[in-house]
């Protein structure tokens, strides 16, 4: 596995410095009047998503903004705080504004960020906080949204979602025959099993009264609204009782 760069080789990075050339000249500033944002919408014709990440960081924050057409302002602004501390523009500072945007924004940003923004959001959070439980919450959110991302992009890659359901497969499990996946671990049983509910019992808990904790049961509830193995698990069972999603 290749290792991340210690501080001493990135210290000498050019590459770095390239991506942090001229920021200061060319950054306009960030607005903290967070309550108006609320109320702007970025205009312009149709929304284009941003892959990568332009050299001249004005460029890069010029192709962002065409990101967030149509919506809030404050949504902008939230993005441009993540890439200016990723590009090591004053990242203590820049994360002291991040961290009152969402302490004073924490409901309107989980209501509006799509589910890429709050990843990025959690990844911040992992790297720039100094509370343990803070960024112990955030690392989970990366490892359940890659999951997903992982299996839903292999389901893609196979055609596996014109697959249908084998009839005899769930005959089986409603008749409490279990079935071994790998190491032990057996298959979920759709329709009454428990573990799902557990698990969600156990985010409550830990998730309450902590930014990356609700970032991170936020993502979870989208998981089983999107179209996604949660969804689709949702979507088989029917026993209320262990009911995970609500």
């Amino acid at each position: 596995m290749i290792r991340k760069k210690t501080k001493f080789e990135e210290f000498f990075s050019l590459n770095k410095y390239i991506r942090r050339y001229k920021i200061s000249e060319e950054f306009l500033g960030i607005k903290l009047n967070f309550e108006e944002q609320k109320k702007i919408i970025i205009e312009g014709e149709v929304a284009t998503y941003t892959h990568g990440s332009n050299k001249r960081v004005s460029e890069h924050l010029q192709n962002l903004e065409k990101e967030f057409i149509g919506q809030k302002q404050i949504c902008y602004t939230h993005a441009k705080l993540i890439v200016l501390i990723r590009r090591g523009y004053k990242p203590k500072k820049i994360y002291t504004i991040f961290d009152e945007l969402w302490k004073t924004e924490k409901k309107f940003l989980l209501a509006n960020l799509n589910t890429r923004w709050l990843m990025s959001a959690a990844d911040t959070i992992a790297d720039q906080s100094n509370d343990q439980s803070q960024v112990a919450l955030a690392i989970a959110c990366s490892c359940l949204v890659n999951s997903v991302k992982i299996y839903e992009s292999e389901r893609f890659l196979t055609d596996a979602e014109s697959n249908i359901d084998n009839i005899d497969k769930q005959r089986d499990l409603d008749n409490e025959m279990r079935f071994s996946l790998f190491d032990g671990m057996s298959v979920f049983k759709y329709g009454t099993d428990d573990t799902l509910r557990n698990m969600r019992w156990r985010i409550n808990k830990v998730c309450k009264d902590n930014i990356a904790g609700e970032i991170f049961l936020e993502l979870f509830k989208r998981f089983n609204h999107f179209d996604t193995a949660y969804k689709r698990a949702k979507d088989r069972h029917n026993r209320n009782r262990t009911a995970w999603w609500e």
